[in-house]
């Protein structure tokens, strides 16, 4: 049985997995997310049904050019392998909206993303 302090070091290190994968899209530094997101990886939104790897690659990932800013308001591990994200982003259209996602980390890789769509915030 996995001690508590070793516990909590495995979550802060999804996290920070999962943080530095976020800055990575919004960087648009695609070397780094390759790295942190599995080869078997699925992405699933409201947009995407259980998306793989490459197609995430080439769909999702490009799409900061219709962005003005984006900021990570939370990123909080779970007790198992998840970690919630919480983001809000300006379009260059002056629209903003908030959304939630949880990555499923495993041996030191993103392996599952679901995405949850908020609503416009004012």
């Amino acid at each position: 049985m996995p001690q508590p302090n070793a516990e909590r070091a495995q979550h802060t290190e999804n996290a920070d997995i999962v943080r530095a994968c976020m800055e990575s899209y919004i960087a648009q530094d695609r070397d780094t997310a390759l790295r942190l997101i599995a080869d078997d990886y699925a992405f699933t939104s409201p947009q995407d049904e259980h998306i793989g790897k490459d197609a995430f690659f080439e769909r999702c990932f490009p799409t900061t050019e219709r962005l003005r800013r984006q900021k990570i308001l939370q990123v909080l591990p779970t007790s198992g392998d998840d970690v919630f994200v919480m983001y809000e982003y300006e379009l260059k259209t002056g629209e903003r909206y908030r959304n939630v996602e949880v990555s499923t980390v495993r041996e030191g890789r993103i392996r599952q993303t679901q995405v949850f769509f908020g609503g416009r915030i004012g």
